[in-house]
């Protein structure tokens, strides 16, 4: 369930939706969860234009992107920290229109201390995620078994 912010100057792009969910989305992708809503409505990107000037590295370049990945505690391991640097850097440039963006988007990994994962009013452990996300998915798949659905995802979250 990770939390994306995208810092980049105004104008650099002219989708800012769906930019957000793209890269919402793509990181689900990687942690490989289920698509059930304990994770589609808490994984989220956010998309913050800053004044032209704002940004600079110390040669004086005002042309980034940074992007910050917030993740629960070992979510991702090396392939997918790997996969989500590169996949996020090229949504980026496409977002932007500009290939060169590739060389001037900076894809950064945090984890959250165990425990620090706050959803509605509660600070969850890795421990507290996989039961809710076990709970949603046997509802689920109870659900279907009463109305003969295939469409519930029952796959176990690797959180």
């Amino acid at each position: 369930m990770p939390m994306i912010d995208v810092y980049a100057n105004e104008g650099t792009f002219s989708d800012k939706y769906s930019l957000a969910n793209d890269l919402a989305n793509a990181v689900m992708r990687w942690e490989k969860v289920p698509p059930i809503s304990l994770f589609t409505n808490n994984t989220a990107a956010f998309v913050h234009e800053l004044p032209k000037g704002s940004i600079s590295n110390a040669a004086g370049n005002t042309n980034y992107v940074r992007v910050q990945v917030l993740t629960p505690m070992g979510v991702l391991d090396r392939e997918k920290q790997l996969g989500v640097v590169r996949e996020l850097t090229d949504i980026v440039a496409t977002a932007g229109g500009d290939a060169s963006l590739v060389e001037r988007t900076w894809v950064l990994i945090t984890e959250s201390p165990e425990g620090g994962w706050g959803i509605n009013g509660h600070a969850n452990t890795s421990t507290d995620i996989v039961a809710a996300a076990r709970d949603e998915l046997s509802s689920a798949s109870q659900l279907k078994d009463s109305h003969g659905s295939d469409e519930v995802a029952t796959n176990a979250p690797e959180v």
